[in-house]
C-alpha cells in the first residue's frame, strides 16, 4: 500500500467515525458562565521591602466603606453588640457607628453641646474599649476624656483637669494591662478664652485616678504601645518618638523615624502602621519603612479589626477604607 493510499484511509475511517481529521470542529463551543469582575482597588500599595509582603498579601485590596464626612479620625473596634467600628467626625460634631452590613449612622450626636465659632475642631478624637468594656473616648472642644457603654447609654466624664486645670484638646488613648490609661493632649483647635495647659504632654491616669503629667511632647498625638508594652510610640512635631517605659515612666524620648505624623497602631509582630500625609507607613520594630497603604484620600488613623484583629481600618478625610492584612492589631 503507498503512502498517499494510507493516508487517504485514515482520513476516510476518521470522518466515518464522526472525527475531525484537522482538529477543528465547526461546533459551538459550550457556554461558560461568566466570572464577576474584582472590585478595583480604592488606592494603591507602595512596597519598599519584601518584607511588607508577609504582612499585606501582594494581591490585597483596598475598600472604600463610607463617605460624607467632614474629617474622619480614631477609629476602634468594638467586639460588643456584635463587633462594629466607631470613629469620629470631629468636625462634624459626632461619633459614627459603622456595622458590616449595616452601614453608617450616628453614634453621639452631637458630641459637644454649647456655643462655638464656625470651623471649630469641637468633636470627638479617639476611641479606645476600656478592661471593662465601656467606650472610652477624647473630647476635643470639651477637653476631657469621657465613656459610653457600647449601646450608647450611661455618658460620664473619666477625667478633665490636671492640677486643677482643664486639659487642652485630648488626642489619642492607649490602656496599658494594669489598667492605666496613657493620652495625648496637644493644644489643637482651642476655643480662644480657652488657655488649658499651656504645653503638649502625654499623662497617666491610673486606676485610682490618680493623672500624672509624663513628659512634655511638642505636637503629641497619636500613641500606641509594642505588644510587650516596653516601648511607647508617639506622633507629633514631624516624627515618630519611642519612649522605654519603666513602672509607668518614660525616659527620655528617642527618635524612631522622621515624617509627618498622625495616629497610629502596633501589630501582633511589633511593627507601626503610622499614618502620614502621602498614606499608612508600615514600619518594622527597627524603624525600617517598609511601605505605604495608600487610600484614594489621606488617612488621619487606624485600627484593627474584624474578630480575628486582621482588617486594617483607616479613617481617611471624608471617608472610611479597609484592607485585609496577615497580622492582628497588638491589642485587638
Amino acid at each position: 500500500m503507498t503512502r498517499m493510499t494510507l493516508l487517504l484511509g485514515i482520513v476516510m475511517v476518521a470522518m466515518g467515525c464522526g472525527g475531525d481529521p484537522l482538529g477543528v470542529s465547526d461546533a459551538e463551543p459550550e457556554p461558560t458562565e461568566a466570572t464577576p469582575a474584582a472590585a478595583p482597588s480604592a488606592g494603591t500599595i507602595e512596597r519598599l521591602d519584601p518584607a511588607l509582603d508577609a504582612l499585606v498579601s501582594p494581591d490585597a485590596v483596598i475598600e472604600h466603606l463610607a463617605e460624607g464626612f467632614q474629617f474622619a479620625e480614631g477609629p476602634r473596634w468594638v467586639h460588643q453588640e456584635g463587633g462594629f467600628l466607631l470613629f469620629s467626625d470631629v468636625p462634624g460634631n459626632r461619633m459614627i457607628k459603622w456595622t458590616p452590613g449595616g452601614g453608617v449612622t450616628d453614634f453621639i450626636s452631637p458630641v459637644f453641646e454649647g456655643d462655638y465659632e464656625q470651623g471649630s475642631i469641637i468633636g470627638s478624637n479617639g476611641i479606645i474599649v476600656d478592661p471593662a468594656g465601656q467606650i472610652v473616648f477624647a473630647e476635643h472642644y470639651n477637653g476631657r476624656i469621657s465613656q459610653i457603654r457600647p449601646d450608647g447609654t450611661g455618658r460620664s466624664v473619666v477625667v478633665d483637669s490636671y492640677e486643677g486645670t482643664r486639659f487642652n484638646s485630648p488626642n489619642d488613648l492607649a490602656y496599658t494591662s494594669d489598667g492605666s490609661l496613657y493620652f495625648t493632649d496637644p493644644a489643637y483647635g482651642l476655643p480662644p478664652e480657652t488657655q488649658g495647659q499651656g504645653v503638649d504632654a502625654i499623662y497617666r491616669l491610673d486606676p485610682d485616678g490618680t493623672v500624672t503629667r509624663l513628659t512634655v511632647h511638642e505636637g503629641a498625638n497619636g500613641l500606641a504601645f509594642s505588644p510587650d508594652q516596653s516601648r511607647l510610640y508617639v506622633g507629633g512635631g514631624g516624627r515618630w518618638t519611642v519612649y522605654e517605659v519603666d513602672a509607668g515612666t518614660l525616659s527620655p524620648g528617642e527618635l524612631f523615624l522622621e515624617g509627618a505624623t498622625d495616629g497610629l497602631k502596633v501589630d501582633e509582630r511589633g511593627n507601626l502602621w503610622a499614618t502620614s500625609r502621602d498614606g499608612v507607613w508600615v514600619i518594622s520594630p527597627e524603624g525600617i519603612h517598609l511601605g505605604t497603604i495608600q487610600p484614594n484620600e489621606v488617612p488621619a488613623n487606624v485600627a484593627f479589626g474584624d474578630t480575628d484583629g486582621r482588617t486594617l481600618y483607616m479613617t481617611a478625610r471624608t471617608g472610611l477604607y479597609r484592607i485585609r492584612t496577615n497580622v492582628a492589631g497588638a491589642d485587638h
